[in-house]
């Protein structure tokens, strides 16, 4: 008997993101499709004060305008000094129209005369997967580092410059694009919902 191909609708407008999902479910019985094929819908909002709400919210908000599967994911910086900061803000932390300078150059002055063994974080990423009544599945992923004085490396976006991984010695801004999604949140994330869907399939 012929398997069903299920379509799964990534919500995002990032073709990396995307890219990623469809390695990841590669061998299953999923088609991924994102929000740009199949046409023009509206900004998710986002108020969540987690990630996991954010995540959650949007997934069923794009589920139910296509009435497809959809995967949304929400992520960003938490720095434990500052209690948490940036969080659920991780985009937005300098302002509502603020850039990644702005961003790194607010966080860098909250941190100012604050000592490397305070400075540690997280990176953390909450997938979510839905249809038009609820959320199916969530799974998460984190990445522990230390936040530098100054920025290093210039691959990567957001805080990746400032955002160092001890055991290896490098930001995520100076590694190459498949050494981050080895370690990544976003990577961790979505291995583990392919793992949950394969399970579903069996």
């Amino acid at each position: 008997m012929q398997e069903t191909i299920k379509e799964i609708v990534v919500a995002t407008k990032n073709a990396g993101k995307v890219a990623e999902f469809k390695v990841a479910l590669n061998g299953l019985p999923y088609k991924v499709t994102s929000l740009v094929e199949l046409g023009n819908f509206p900004e998710a909002t986002e108020n969540g004060v987690t990630f996991a709400e954010n995540s959650c919210s949007k997934a069923e908000f794009y589920a139910r305008l296509t009435g497809k599967l959809c995967l949304a994911d929400d992520s960003g910086l938490e720095v434990d000094y500052l209690k948490g900061e940036p969080g659920v803000y991780s985009a937005r932390y300098a302002g509502e129209h603020a850039g990644d300078e702005d961003n790194n150059k607010k966080l860098l002055s909250n941190l100012i005369g604050v000592p490397p063994e305070k400075r540690t974080g997280r990176f953390r990423c909450v997938l979510a997967l839905a249809n038009a009544e609820k959320t199916l599945l969530t799974t998460d992923g984190t990445v522990e580092g230390v936040i530098l004085s100054e920025p290093r490396g210039d691959k990567g976006f957001g805080y990746d410059p400032l955002f160092l991984v001890p055991e290896l010695g490098c930001t995520l801004a100076e590694m190459s694009h498949e050494e981050k999604n080895r370690i990544s949140h976003r990577g961790q994330a979505i291995r583990e919902m392919a793992k949950q869907l394969a399970v579903l399939e069996k």
